[in-house]
């Protein structure tokens, strides 16, 4: 099975001045759930090379099991630091898709017609899509038979009470939660921080950071 990553490669947080990225659980969990069952992992981001941690991920208080055991191993840090440009790959080259969150994604990968392209590709020709957190702001440009690809579907991701406490709702450029319902998706949410995710066909979404492990399991559950 090989499975293709995506990350973003923006790093300035609005007009905060502050600095952003992807957020290192939600690429940690799901590259080990794959990796530890043998699975070929590609990592993409739109510039390729070093994409950008958002450094609040990696504050001492949002540590985890994942994020040390990624810190100390030489090889995934190795694949972290030099990922292949978004523009390089095709759809046809692996099974599925699998696109990290942090707030990042939603200023680059939300609308870019190269990421919308990828994930389309995957889904017309009958691969799964799994986002989770803000990754699945990325979808809503993305189209399944002329339609927007969540309409009519169950969907989850960061939700609005989440955005309000971490003060960012009047930062980012559009609500997740909000989004997804304008969209169409029939959204679904569990209390803030609780590990949520949802399987409906071939799209898999997860609420927040503590999806990440659930989302990618899911993610593996309808592969097998």
């Amino acid at each position: 099975m090989k499975i293709l990553m995506v990350l973003t490669s923006h790093d300035i947080l609005g007009n905060t001045g502050r600095k952003t990225g992807f957020w290192l659980e939600e690429f940690a969990a799901p590259y080990y759930v794959f990796t530890d069952q043998g699975v070929d992992v590609t990592v993409v981001s739109p510039k390729g090379g070093q994409p950008p941690i958002d450094p609040k991920s990696d504050d001492p208080d949002n540590q985890t099991p994942v994020q040390t055991r990624f810190k100390a191993d030489p090889a995934a840090l190795k694949v972290l630091a030099h990922t292949k440009r978004l523009d390089s790959v095709s759809s046809e080259d692996f099974d599925t898709v699998f696109y990290s969150g942090g707030h990042g994604p939603m200023w680059d990968l939300a609308e870019d017609p190269l990421s919308v392209k990828l994930i389309e590709s995957f889904y017309d020709s009958g691969k799964p899509v799994a986002t989770v957190c803000h990754a699945p702001g990325v979808l809503r440009h993305v189209k399944y038979r002329g339609q927007p690809i969540v309409k009519g579907k169950r969907v989850t991701g960061f939700t609005n009470t989440e955005e309000e406490e971490v003060q960012l709702t009047h930062v980012v450029p559009f609500l997740v939660e909000d989004e997804l319902k304008r969209l169409g998706g029939l959204f679904e949410k569990k209390d803030n921080w609780v590990s949520f995710s949802i399987i409906d066909g071939r799209l898999i979404t997860g609420q927040n950071p503590a999806s990440s492990t659930e989302t990618a399991k899911a993610l593996l559950s309808i592969m097998k």
